[in-house]
């Protein structure tokens, strides 16, 4: 069976994005020995195009085959022009105010977004699926996580987007491994426990 895995960048105090969703601000951590080890270990989480512009466009996905994502976390490949940023992935967009698929790539989910992850996980395939954002597709998904990779960048937000959109659930997760890096980003995985 697949897995469904939550990998996340965010705050030291837990936020991925200010109050408005933005997370811009942790842009700049994507350097040096992190930008490598990230490129090596999950290079198809990084937009097509720049993947390109580092002649790593025709690389093949290693660790996922297929995103995850809310619609606005969609908007912002939308708004750079990208109506499929991670082109070598199948991306399921969910989203009830889309009409229309703007790409081939991108599937629109409308409803029972859990429904269809379970018919993702349960499809034949060496790779995982990719849950990319926002909070709310992460809470309404909680149950259905079988791991957590968080990037946790040296900011403190104060307040923000939680990386869970939802009420109150206790979930454990045994931590597996730890990454440190000199510009201080921490990467942590996490795998349930079920």
């Amino acid at each position: 069976m697949r897995k469904l895995v939550y990998l996340i960048a965010c705050s030291i105090d837990g936020f991925i994005g200010d109050p408005g969703g933005d997370a811009s601000s942790m842009y700049g951590f994507v350097e040096g020995e992190y930008q490598t080890w990230t490129l090596d270990e999950y290079p198809e989480t990084f937009p097509a195009p720049y993947l390109a512009s580092l002649g790593r466009a025709d690389a093949p996905p290693k660790r996922f085959d297929t995103v995850v994502m809310g619609r606005g976390t969609y908007q912002v490949g939308l708004d750079a022009g990208l109506p499929s940023t991670y082109g070598s992935l199948r991306e399921i967009v969910a989203s009830r105010s889309l009409t229309e698929s703007p790409h081939p790539n991108v599937e629109l989910v409308r409803e029972d977004l859990p429904a269809r992850v379970r018919e993702l996980k349960a499809e034949d395939g060496p790779l995982d699926i990719w849950l990319c954002g926002g909070a709310e597709i992460a809470g309404v998904l909680r149950e259905e996580i079988d791991e957590i990779v968080i990037k946790t960048y040296p900011q403190v937000y104060g307040s923000g987007l939680p990386m869970f959109g939802s009420g109150f659930a206790v979930s454990d997760f045994a931590l597996e491994e730890v990454h440190t890096f000199p510009n201080g980003v921490l990467v942590r995985r996490y795998v349930r426990k079920r």
